[in-house]
């Protein structure tokens, strides 16, 4: 994935901005507040090389020192790394605030933690929001498991209730067999002539009632109603912006698209319960394969949050640049 060329908040520092150049951070960083330029930063000019001076030599008359341990030509002497690039080690965090300023330096693109720390790697801030905890996500998706099933009683109440006159007999006989200790099958009520047609009507109602909930409102606010109550919302990984229909399909039809599946034998049911629970095996950014699908994250809102859907815009803070 390859993030656009702008300026944004800095992981290193989020009180800076810094232009990404789509292969790496270039320019001087600014204050979060300051208002960018347009375009990238103007380059910068090379510093002078300073002259060095050369060691002086053995005076007359005295004799050469002789060379310490580990210096070249003394004892222990072998291959020694050089300076760190830019005063940096590499595989280590940057020492000071902000990653060398030069050329293209090692470093994330927008909203991407440092790869490699030499202790515990902190957990990213996405746009500069922590990440929705996984409970908070359970909570929101069984809020909305629920909001479905009502909408499903409403809508597809009376498929389900002549599904079931069709296959009661079946059931019923069955059930007399079973607890008589009968295992036999013979003679058993035909099912009904139309129990296919209502158990593909039933399948079909179900996942368009749960399109129309949820990719909607995702692709306007990236929040479904358990969301919103829960104070959770999904963005994509490069900008905090809505994600707009595309991308709602895509994420949706990873979970929805499997319930076309309920009827082979619960396949759809599976497939849905691995791509709902990977995202406790994701690190570190806690993503779902529905959300790797449509290239998301879900992060938490702080409680007073402006609405961006009402907020003026400003032409010097283009979408996906939030402090």
């Amino acid at each position: 994935m390859s993030v656009q060329p702008g300026w944004y908040v800095d992981p290193a520092d989020p009180d800076t901005r810094r232009y990404w150049d789509g292969e790496g951070w270039i320019g001087k960083p600014i204050p979060v507040d300051a208002t960018p330029p347009e375009g990238p930063p103007p380059p910068e000019p090379a510093p002078a090389a300073a002259p060095v001076a050369a060691a002086p030599g053995p005076q007359p008359g005295h004799p050469a020192p002789e060379p310490y341990p580990g210096q070249p030509g003394g004892p222990g002497a072998g291959p020694h790394p050089g300076p760190p690039v830019g005063g940096q080690w590499p595989g280590y965090p940057p020492t000071s605030g902000h990653p060398p300023t030069s050329g293209h330096p090692q470093g994330p693109p927008p909203g991407w933690p440092y790869p490699t720390w030499p202790v515990r790697q902190p957990v990213p801030r996405p746009h500069g929001l922590p990440l929705a905890s996984y409970s908070a996500r359970l909570v929101a998706r069984l809020i909305d498991i629920g909001m479905v099933f009502l909408l499903n009683v409403v809508v597809n109440g009376w498929f389900v209730w002549r599904y079931f006159q069709e296959v009661s007999p079946y059931l019923r006989e069955s059930v007399r067999r079973s607890l008589a200790g009968d295992t036999s099958t013979e003679g058993l009520p035909p099912l009904g002539e139309q129990t296919a047609s209502f158990q593909i009507a039933i399948v079909l109602i179900a996942t368009a009632l749960w399109f129309a909930y949820e990719v909607p409102s995702m692709a306007a606010r990236g929040q479904t109603f358990g969301k919103r109550v829960v104070g959770i919302r999904a963005v994509p990984v490069e900008a905090d912006q809505p994600l707009g229909f595309g991308r709602a399909i895509r994420r949706w039809g990873t979970l929805g698209v499997p319930t076309l599946l309920w009827c082979c034998f619960g396949l759809g049911l599976l497939l849905q319960f691995v791509g709902a629970v990977s995202l406790l095996f994701d690190q570190p950014l806690r993503q779902a394969l529905h959300d790797k699908g449509a290239q998301t994250v879900v992060v938490k809102l702080p409680r007073n949050r402006p609405d961006t859907r009402t907020a003026p815009r400003d032409s010097a803070n283009p979408p996906g640049d939030t402090p």
